[in-house]
């Protein structure tokens, strides 16, 4: 988190203190750097050096239309897994050519639209999508350009709820009818089969489950050419993952043990399964989302109160799971730190929300400097499916969004009142 640091004991995003942006804004508060999310999206695109290729940035990490304008006006292309997000992708400026559609429940008026819309690609994920497909292609007149999503059965070795690429899985097509899938693709009027889509899981911190994806891939595309099929488009995925705890480093704050060591730079992976890939000599697209958004942006929370209950130490915020649900939903750590540092003394905390459900929490059993009501903590490497999964449940607004340029400050969404929630 370069753009996030302690100067003097308080912590600053870009060249902003946050406590000015809380006095302003208010709690709880989204807040992104812009040029945390620019280098994180150049250095995965830069890493492909003169091949071929499309870094494809997936909304589904983070969907707020200023940071999509952001990405499209860098050259990103969009991975996008609805209709919702084909029409923020096509409003934020990323051509349909560099738009990729995936997603496992695609419904005939979406399969419509992206077909109108002229996107790149749909990585279809079963026979009867495929039928689907040529159906409405057919009745629109047109030719639909199809990827074929492949199940490779390959441990991600990552949280369960985000594996994707094991036959247990609820996505792709098992490899074990992959060839005839191809060939019933190709029997379909109206589809033009281009390409091969692979995605195993998100939040991947070790390169052998890619390599083994891209071996897998060269494999079953020497199968296709024996088989007379060629393609000329390779949908790698993206799921790099990215460093949550010790985010941010400072003598006062307590030294995490939760994952710990070192995470695989997205440029790193890029680098490991390219060689590998070039061998097809297809054009490989990549779509990453966690890996461009999570560590330029931080849920800012004010606490509330703190309360003993037995032996139970707590820390009661402002921000619960209707602003970041990641904890609640698999236990996902973040760290949290203290916006300014008092105090070198630490203790052993839950860090809870006050939504009415003992599964509201930021943080369980967590060593935290010692704070009071009214200070202010910053919950970290919170950009990637934070405000995404953002709810109303309590009937609690949501919050704004911030995005810092230096020393320029954008609200690139209003907190919303009462009345949004009618």
């Amino acid at each position: 988190m370069r753009y996030f640091l302690y100067k003097e004991n308080e912590l600053l995003c870009e060249d902003i203190p946050i406590l000015e942006l809380v006095e302003e804004y208010g709690t709880p508060l989204y807040l992104y750097s812009r040029n945390q999310i620019v280098e994180n999206y150049k250095s995965i695109d830069s890493a492909f050096g003169s091949t071929d290729h499309v870094t494809c940035y997936a909304l589904k990490a983070n969907s707020n239309l200023h940071i999509l304008k952001l990405l499209a006006e860098e050259g990103a292309g969009a991975d996008v897994v609805s209709a919702g997000e084909l029409f923020l992708a096509l409003k934020a400026g990323f051509p349909p050519e560099k738009i990729a559609f995936a997603g496992v429940g695609k419904r005939e008026d979406e399969i419509e639209y992206a077909l109108a819309q002229k996107v790149f690609s749909l990585n279809a994920e079963s026979h009867q999508e495929l039928q689907l497909i040529s159906r409405v292609a057919l009745r629109l007149n047109t030719t639909a350009r199809v990827s074929l999503r492949i199940n490779p059965d390959i441990d991600a070795q990552s949280h369960p709820y985000i594996t994707t690429g094991l036959h247990s899985n609820k996505f792709g097509i098992d490899s074990s009818q992959a060839l005839d899938a191809f060939r019933h693709a190709l029997s379909l009027p109206s589809v033009e089969v281009i390409g091969l889509h692979t995605h195993i899981g998100s939040q991947i911190t070790k390169t052998e489950p890619f390599i083994e994806t891209a071996k897998f891939v060269v494999q079953f595309l020497a199968k296709l050419h024996e088989s007379g099929v060629r393609i000329s488009h390779i949908d790698f995925g993206g799921g790099f993952g990215v460093q949550y705890a010790n985010a941010i480093r400072h003598e006062a704050l307590h030294v995490e043990d939760h994952g710990s060591g070192s995470v695989t730079s997205p440029a790193e992976f890029v680098a490991s399964v390219l060689p590998i890939l070039q061998e097809t000599g297809c054009s490989v697209w990549l779509e990453p989302g966690r890996s461009v958004v999570a560590d330029a942006g931080i849920l800012v929370t004010k606490v509330l109160y703190t309360k003993e209950n037995g032996n139970k130490k707590f820390v009661v915020t402002d921000a619960g799971m209707t602003d970041l649900l990641r904890p609640s939903l698999y236990n996902a750590h973040h760290q949290i730190v203290p916006v300014r540092i008092e105090t070198y003394e630490s203790e052993k905390v839950d860090i809870v929300g006050p939504i009415c459900e003992t599964g509201d929490f930021l943080a369980r059993d967590r060593m935290l400097t010692k704070v009071k009501p009214n200070d202010v903590l910053a919950v970290l490497t919170a950009g990637a499916y934070g405000f995404v999964n953002t709810s109303h449940y309590n009937a609690r607004p949501r919050p704004a969004e911030i995005l810092v340029n230096g020393d320029r400050v954008r609200v690139i969404r209003q907190r919303e009142t009462f009345e949004d929630l009618v």
